[in-house]
């Protein structure tokens, strides 16, 4: 299947990038990103060219980060910042390269599902109809983790930390 795998091979970028932002690990982005390449190859014949194959794939690569942490949540191993996901474009100051480094360690310390979300629509720029397909998942539930995760990372990025509501 040539057009399958030219498809493939355009999507690596971002692939690469969505790995090495999730995983903050640029060894455990390339192993995550050739392990979706590889089922995907492997399992082509259950992709159906009805739609995009971008969700499809990313769909793959979610599934295999997650099996991975549950591999890991046993394990004593930490997880390290050996680079930042966001590279800006032209070398920042000081100032803007603190707060880059505190945004990236916001977003490390949202809940799994909610900057999973997060980053397929800001970081990959992914429609909210194709982010809720790669993570299986209804489009409000989508819009629901994407606005609280940015609630959270205005407060924790402001200083004041999560708020809570009061319930009457």
């Amino acid at each position: 299947m040539p057009g399958f795998l030219d498809d493939l091979e355009t999507l690596v970028p971002a692939l690469r990038r969505y790995a090495r932002a999730l995983t903050r690990n640029t060894d455990r982005a390339d192993d995550l990103v050739q392990d979706c390449l590889e089922r995907a190859i492997a399992k082509q014949s259950l992709w159906r060219p009805t739609g995009p194959l971008r969700p499809w794939l990313f769909k793959i690569m979610i599934n295999l980060y997650r099996n991975d942490r549950r591999r890991q949540r046993g394990s004593l191993e930490q997880e390290t910042l050996d680079v930042l996901p966001f590279e800006p474009a032209t070398p920042a100051t000081q100032g803007a390269r603190l707060a880059l480094a505190e945004t990236a360690a916001a977003l490390e310390r949202l809940p799994t599902e909610q900057r999973e979300a997060l980053l397929l629509v800001a970081l990959e720029g992914m429609s909210y109809a194709e982010a809720a397909s790669a993570l299986d998942i209804p489009q409000g539930t989508l819009m629901s983790r994407i606005s609280r995760a940015r609630e959270a990372l205005r407060a924790m990025v402001d200083g004041q930390g999560p708020k809570l509501r009061s319930v009457k």
